[in-house]
């Protein structure tokens, strides 16, 4: 176990940012963190990077314990906040070998380490370029960077594709996906959810300090899913095609939405042929019928109540 916390707790007088939490991650997940802003997402984070002491409870480490063991644990993780400190006057590559050198990585080996890390993170190109000059997306690539110099086995990511453009929100997605075929165990909080959904094995869902699921995207859609909802496409009159299909024993409710028949079925019925059957009965021509998909989004949205602190 990578991660593991019991009963973890942290309060601010009366606030509670964390309520008796309980994560397990295991070694080589991509573990996506998921709440609304104020959930405790980065307290989370901020104890397990040993840079904040909970109020009671436990987080631990590769079995280390977080504030006893911290000095053990620094080496063995990598933490990249959601914003990017300022040094103003450093190139990129002076950059990584200042943090390299804070890990007592030396000569031939320092240089070896950083030249792999830049070609890692596409950043080659860049390593002369004033670090105040890169865009976010890059300032971002080069957290990582930093983070990887010494081999951590636990990367922390908290919001790392936040503020960027598609473009780079991609590339980081590309790398995070690289840095999990490496073997490396990521815990990833984002807001952008159906990046999550194709970058992570296992998720969890927290709100207002309390971790309400965790386990797979695939149980959290099915978890989320309470009934079969399917649209149906027709060129012909859609008032009368609404009536009918309405009057079909499994169809719970029949509504116009945005040119298309929207049905809601019965939880029970799987098979919707008897759709098709039924047009063709009334002389109602199909352009399409698809089954409505549940996202993440959806998923997120049906398993929490919107509570924030």
């Amino acid at each position: 176990m990578i991660v593991q916390t019991i009963n973890l707790t942290k309060r601010y007088g009366k606030l509670v940012a964390l309520n008796n939490l309980h994560l397990n991650i295991e070694e080589g997940e991509c573990f996506g963190y998921i709440g609304p802003n104020g959930a405790g997402k980065t307290t989370t984070i901020k104890i397990l990077a040993t840079l904040m002491q909970p109020t009671w409870g436990e987080a631990r480490i590769c079995g280390l314990v977080v504030g006893y063991e911290s000095r053990k644990i620094r080496p063995l993780i990598g933490y990249v906040p959601d914003y990017f400190g300022a040094y103003e006057d450093m190139v990129v590559q002076e950059y990584l070998e200042f943090f390299a050198s804070a890990y007592n990585i030396t000569g031939k080996k320092r240089a070896q380490i950083v030249g792999d890390v830049l070609e890692l993170t596409d950043l080659t190109y860049k390593r002369d370029a004033l670090v105040d000059s890169l865009s976010r997306g890059m300032k971002q690539r080069l957290s990582i960077a930093r983070v990887l110099l010494h081999d951590p086995k636990l990367l922390l990511l908290d919001e790392p594709a936040s503020g960027l453009d598609p473009r780079a929100r991609i590339e980081i997605r590309e790398l995070l996906k690289e840095l999990r075929r490496m073997g490396k165990t990521i815990l990833i909080s984002s807001h952008i959810l159906p990046e999550l959904a194709d970058l992570c094995t296992s998720i969890g869902i927290l709100e207002q300090g309390q971790l309400i699921y965790q386990g797979s995207v695939v149980d959290a859609l099915r978890r989320a899913r309470t009934g079969t909802v399917v649209h149906v496409m027709t060129p012909d009159d859609h008032e009368r095609a609404r009536q009918v299909l309405s009057n079909l024993e499994h169809v719970e409710s029949a509504e116009l939405r945005n040119g298309s028949i929207v049905l809601n079925l019965n939880s029970q019925t799987s098979d919707f042929s008897f759709i098709a059957q039924a047009m063709l009965a009334n002389n109602l021509r199909i352009h399409e019928i698809k089954q409505e998909e549940i996202n993440l989004e959806t998923a997120f949205m049906r398993l929490t109540k919107g509570i924030v602190q």
